[in-house]
């Protein structure tokens, strides 16, 4: 097909997570510059949306950051190769040329014609999974959010949080303890007494109810009340089938990820268990010239980790180089020495006696 002026590419990186953002690193060492679209309308993915005060430990060299500041240092590495990134975007086409190359669109109009592709949407392929109530979505992103929001929205009102994870431990929590900046009242509710969290969330959350910071209900929404377009309280009936009353003002829904590949599962490629089949070798996937890194992947052994993905990304980058440079041998350089790769990260060779 002929497309009327897309821009062209040499890769394309579905996906800013930090995966993604090291994705265009390893690319960039090898010369190969990078397009990256993410839905979000800010770079990072799962770590700055969900968890970025909260410290990370397994990244090799640093024993603790958050996730914002792994995400902070991730953009200033890849400074020196230029990306180009179309933040607050969704991809919904992606249809192989003859010449091989893909021609990438999406719904807001960006058009990209690209030699190869990498799919490192992590997160970004899942979604908050909904609460399931008749009419309730009207209140989506005013009254009800399934993200963490910033404290204008709940300093002084009463929040009302369902989910038995870290993030709705964390979130109660805050919203719970910020000093004048706290909410007015914090409810947790749970259909069972039980949490999918580590200790020390539990502990916390367990303490502030014996101190009334917050309070824990067992129970399931049924039901929510409104008045004049507001969302004013949810309706929850305990283990007894009683039914109470629970005022509110923001309503935060913590209820975990559920995988919507979307129009990744119209693209031709092996798809197992709602992920991306690919091989160990390159990240290839079933279609030659598209990648797959992180979440996003399953093969023998996958680890949901950062640090697999880092590993990931950096392998398909050389599986990627034959279809950017078919005529260049691209041979594994050290940072360390090479003087190429200090010329592309715009560094001064150090210096030895």
């Amino acid at each position: 097909m002929a497309h009327d002026g897309p821009m062209e590419a040499d890769a394309v990186v579905i996906g800013a997570g930090p995966v993604g953002l090291f994705q265009v690193f390893e690319l960039g060492l090898l010369e190969i510059k990078a397009h990256v679209i993410d839905a979000l309308p800010f770079p990072g993915g799962q770590p700055a949306e969900l968890y970025p005060d909260k410290p990370i430990y397994d990244i090799p060299a640093i024993p603790v950051c958050t996730g914002q500041e792994l995400v902070n240092n991730l953009l200033k590495q890849i400074e020196p190769f230029g990306a180009t990134f179309h933040l607050g975007q969704e991809v919904s086409t992606v249809e192989q040329q003859a010449d091989g190359r893909f021609f990438v669109a999406t719904a807001q109009g960006t058009r990209l014609l690209t030699k190869t592709l990498f799919i490192a949407a992590g997160v970004g392929a899942f979604q908050p999974r909904a609460l399931k109530l008749d009419g309730i979505e009207a209140f989506d992103d005013k009254q009800l959010f399934y993200r963490g929001t910033s404290p204008d929205t709940w300093v002084g009102r009463n929040v009302v949080i369902l989910g038995n994870g870290d993030t709705a431990l964390e979130w109660a929590a805050t919203c719970a303890t910020q000093g004048p900046n706290k909410a007015d009242s914090v409810t947790l509710i749970h259909r069972r007494d039980a949490f999918q969290a580590t200790p020390a969330n539990i502990a916390r959350m367990r303490e502030l109810c014996e101190r009334n910071e917050m309070r824990f209900m067992v129970g399931q929404p049924t039901g929510f009340e409104s008045e004049g377009g507001r969302l004013t309280a949810l309706q929850v009936t305990d283990p007894q089938a009683q039914t109470h009353t629970v005022p509110l003002d923001v309503l935060l829904v913590f209820l975990g990820l559920s995988p919507k590949l979307g129009p990744i599962a119209d693209w031709g490629l092996d798809i197992e268990r709602k992920q991306v089949v690919v091989d160990t070798e390159k990240f290839s996937t079933s279609v030659p010239g598209i990648f797959a890194v992180g979440d996003i992947n399953t093969y023998p052994g996958k680890k949901k980790l950062i640090l697999s993905g880092f590993h990931e990304a950096t392998l398909a980058a050389f599986g990627a180089a034959p279809f950017v440079f078919p005529d260049k041998k691209v041979l594994l350089q050290y940072t360390t020495t090479s003087t190429q790769l200090h010329r592309v990260l715009g560094v001064t060779p150090p210096a030895f006696d």
